[in-house]
């Protein structure tokens, strides 16, 4: 890789996978780029090894499409070989991205049985003229979902066309759709195996599902959940959000698919458990010196904010949850504390930012002074009113 020229190799994302084409000879070299595969699982039993686990590896192809796969070539396969495998209609072409004990784990989160149904195989490692082969259909895939997506609203189809995935020998895509209701693409079918001469499967994905297989980098900053780790998707609502105490704003909630972000599930259980010592108030504490109205309620924390003027956010005084519970149970035995006054007042949280206490203003240039010219015929009460300086 250190000696070829960088304007030859291209980086093929979706698939993980550098290729580079050599000029002399014409042919492709493709190379597994770990890291750069959507869905990506670490190895972290590398070096370990089992028997029963020797011929079993995990194949990926394009974008989150991956299976699992049994060595039947009686070719030694390692983690990033190109290999052909088994497919229902011809051959497919893939990277082996796990090997060993790994893959028994993988078997066992998706639920894979070899039992009850058999893997398919690995026939032998990728030549050549397959991988010739297989980057003449990718180089299709483009230029044939702009054709789908416009034979579809051709037909009047309530349905969008999101990706196209060609199988290794050329022969099939698989188009992964989106659609609201059911569509009747009997015709769409047809139409599509007399336009590209190919054997045509139409998959059905959700939204989220689509967001994954394009990908992209969230709000955070981070690349998409469901491009990096999130296999099974959980059904979110907008309860998720209220016991964070978040507002319900829709542009802020929802996700680069349009759906509520998966990440509101991630911290809901340690909301409810703090919400569970937390005292529910529904009428103000009585004190000695008048009531005290709760204002806001910080759940992490555990601590809740009174005030005694209600709906004011100007004095407000912390208490506990084990604190505000034991002064309710005093107000139902008539019993009053003297003050909240006596305690300090709160302290807000101190935020420090990335650049410490500098002003981001630094960067900027300093203006000059528009009353330059002013102050020189000593008006507007600049340098020309003062006396001049002695020099002696």
């Amino acid at each position: 890789m250190e000696n070829r020229d960088n304007e030859t190799i291209k980086f093929d994302c979706s698939r993980g996978c550098t290729v580079t084409r050599e000029p002399d000879t014409g042919e492709f070299d493709c190379e597994y780029r770990q890291g750069c595969c959507k869905l990506e699982s670490y190895n972290w039993l590398k070096g370990v090894t089992q028997e029963q686990y020797k011929d079993l590896f995990e194949v990926r192809f394009k974008n989150t499409r991956k299976g699992i796969y049994i060595n039947a070539s009686g070719q030694g396969i390692k983690t990033g070989d190109l290999v052909i495998v088994e497919a229902a209609n011809g051959h497919d072409l893939g990277i082996v991205t796990l090997e060993g004990p790994i893959v028994g784990r993988q078997m066992k989160c998706k639920g894979i049985d070899p039992e009850a149904v058999p893997l398919k195989k690995i026939y032998r490692r990728a030549k050549p003229f397959d991988i010739a082969k297989w980057q003449e259909a990718i180089a299709r895939e483009q230029d044939t979902m702009i054709q789908a997506r416009r034979i579809a609203a051709e037909l009047g189809l309530d349905m969008k066309i999101g990706d196209v995935e060609f199988q290794g020998d050329g022969t099939k895509a698989i188009f992964y759709y989106i659609a609201d209701g059911r569509v009747d693409f009997r015709q769409l079918i047809k139409i599509y195996a007399e336009e590209f001469r190919i054997r045509i499967e139409m998959k059905q994905i959700g939204a989220r599902q689509e967001a994954g297989l394009i990908g992209g980098l969230g709000v955070c900053g981070r690349e998409l959940c469901c491009a990096n780790y999130i296999t099974n998707f959980q059904s979110i609502s907008t309860s998720a959000a209220r016991v964070q105490d978040l507002s319900l704003n829709p542009q802020k909630l929802a996700g680069q698919c349009g759906k509520l972000k998966c990440c509101l599930n991630y911290e809901v259980a340690n909301y409810m458990d703090a919400q569970s010592r937390i005292p529910k108030v529904t009428e103000p504490l009585e004190f000695e010196d008048g009531p005290a109205y709760l204002v806001k309620t910080d759940i992490l924390q555990e601590t809740m904010y009174f005030s005694y003027e209600k709906g004011s956010l100007a004095n407000v005084y912390p208490l506990k949850a084990y604190e505000v519970r034991e002064i309710i149970m005093m107000n139902r035995n008539g019993s009053k504390p003297e003050s909240l006054k006596n305690d300090p007042e709160p302290i807000g949280p101190q935020f420090i930012s990335a650049v410490g206490d500098d002003s981001i203003t630094r960067f900027d240039k300093p203006k000059k002074s528009k009353n330059k010219n002013r102050n020189r015929n000593g008006r507007s009460g600049g340098k020309g009113n003062r006396p001049p300086k002695d020099h002696s």
